[in-house]
């Protein structure tokens, strides 16, 4: 049974949720003053869905937008833990358009036909490996 989306969840789900280790979350809360699971007894860590919208930001910023840790602390000092709760969708793990250069149609043709040769390679290993 899954969980609800205001449901808390363990370090392991939201490792899961998140794509990012275990250990990272642990790393992201002693260097992010505003990284604060729920714990119960223990130390178990519990985080609830603004926690995840956060991390998912801070997991954004870090891996795909290319910030420093000291940048990211930069952009929670100047705009603010909500500007980082509402910067991430649900989706942890939705692609967000980063502006590159600009690409002529060549560019575009060829890698319309790699997306294509990757497509067809997966589609003959999916006939090849059994079904998890």
């Amino acid at each position: 049974m899954a969980k609800g989306p205001e449901a808390f969840r363990t370090i392991s789900e939201a490792s899961l949720e998140l794509g990012v280790a275990q250990h990272v979350l642990r790393f992201w809360e002693s260097r992010f003053s505003f990284i604060r699971p729920l714990k119960r007894a223990g130390g178990r860590r519990f985080y609830r869905p603004r926690d995840i919208a956060i991390l998912a930001t801070v997991r954004r910023l870090l891996h795909q937008e290319g910030y420093s840790i000291k940048g990211v602390q930069t952009l929670h000092r100047e705009k603010g833990v909500n500007h980082l709760a509402a910067g991430s969708p649900r989706d942890a793990h939705a692609v967000e358009a980063i502006p590159g250069p600009a690409m002529d149609g060549d560019c575009v043709r060829r890698l319309r036909a790699s997306l294509a040769a990757l497509e067809a390679a997966k589609a003959r290993l999916d006939r090849l490996l059994p079904s998890r």
